[in-house]
């Protein structure tokens, strides 16, 4: 029968199946954003990251020299010159946009009375028995294909970038504070929730949870407004402390519910022993609540290391205050048009909290499962 000791239900293998195919869906946008970091602004334009190992094939135009630039060879009057760039190679080449391939490399086409060739290695030729007239240059739609091409240069420009060292530290100002302050603050207001009994406690408890639905950006200009209020400005202390109001509901409630998840048993005897609450809370709470103390340090590394919208509000905008993301935002223009030092900067912000969350894993899903299961 399946189900019994020693064999494994067929719902075993749905869920492990179940699990790979989620695991796969969350590398691919990471798989994707680190190859797209290494190709170049043509071939992201072009192509998908995963056709990065084949050759792209891209449709543009080229204008032929004009009257200014003709010379007479004979009695023909001749413009020369070259469709390609360094690396790519002719597919196609046409004289009109609605059939841009119609003529393979080395064929030739009559051109308001005067014969253009295209040679396979791009350069062009085009040749009249009468001198040229025209102000501006013929078009040439020439369809080329490219090799795969992988460079460093990106990581180059960004690394390199002005300001981005100051910046780097300027994260790690805002990211460390910011994480360890509210641990310590929800560490003792979990433990109370959790161990003290005090009038309101249920209340207090149900007011943290409403909480967490509260989104952030509802309290931004108040905030900001009692910050100016209290002649804290725009600086590390104010967006510390707002930080710090955003991430505590989910410590409270996260931590609340490990340490009323841990044996009574332990807690009483050290009581009747005759130890304060504080000794309780510092020498048994605090290290046998690390896997969820370290849980939440992951999410609230990962949700400053990233953040710009508070960073803007509460830090500013000058040059020495900029964040990782602040400085990568500029990088990349106004229009976010620059592929390739997307992709690059992308994967530069993640590469910290990538290192964090690995380091950390185990004890993720450890304290996040805290409290949903209880012994018997």
């Amino acid at each position: 029968m399946e189900g019994m000791a020693g064999r494994k239900s067929t719902l075993t293998w749905v869920v492990n199946l179940a699990a790979l195919f989620l695991v796969v869906l969350w590398t691919i946008p990471t798989a994707g954003l680190f190859v797209s970091s290494f190709r170049d602004r043509d071939q992201i334009a072009a192509t998908g990251w995963w056709k990065s190992l084949t050759s792209s094939q891209q449709t543009a135009f080229v204008r032929t020299g004009n009257a200014d630039d003709q010379r007479q060879d004979g009695a023909l009057y001749v413009l020369d010159g070259n469709v390609l760039t360094e690396g790519q190679e002719l597919v196609a080449w046409g004289t009109s946009a609605r059939d841009p391939g119609a003529y393979q490399p080395g064929e030739s086409a009559d051109v308001d009375g005067a014969t253009l060739t295209v040679a396979e290695d791009g350069a062009y030729r085009m040749e009249s028995a009468t001198p040229f007239e025209m102000r501006r240059g013929e078009r040439i739609f020439v369809t080329t294909s490219s090799p795969p091409k992988f460079t460093l240069g990106n990581y180059t420009r960004v690394l390199t970038a002005e300001g981005i060292g100051r910046a780097f530290m300027n994260t790690l100002t805002v990211t460390i504070p910011a994480t360890v302050i509210p641990i310590l603050i929800a560490a003792f207001a979990a433990y109370a929730l959790a161990w003290m009994e005090f009038p309101g406690r249920a209340l207090l408890t149900a007011a943290v949870v409403g909480l967490l639905v509260v989104p952030l950006q509802v309290a931004l200009i108040p905030l900001l407004r009692l910050h100016n209020d209290l002649n804290i400005g725009k600086g590390y202390l104010g967006i510390w402390l707002a930080h710090t109001g955003f991430g505590l509901p989910l410590a409270i409630y996260l931590l609340r519910n490990y340490m009323a998840g841990l044996p009574r048993e332990v807690i009483e005897s050290a009581r009747v022993d005759g130890a304060t609450e504080f000794q309780i809370f510092r020498k048994i709470i605090l290290p046998l609540s690390f896997p969820a103390l370290a849980s939440f340090a992951i999410f609230q590394f990962l949700w400053v290391w990233n953040d710009l919208l508070v960073a803007t509000v509460f830090l500013g905008n000058r040059p020495e205050q900029l964040v990782m993301t602040g400085v990568l935002r500029e990088l990349m223009g106004s229009k976010g048009g620059e592929w390739e030092i997307l992709a690059t900067s992308a994967f530069i912000s993640i590469a910290v909290p990538l290192l964090v969350f690995f380091a950390m894993q185990k004890y993720l899903v450890r304290g996040l499962l805290a409290g949903s299961v209880k012994g018997g």
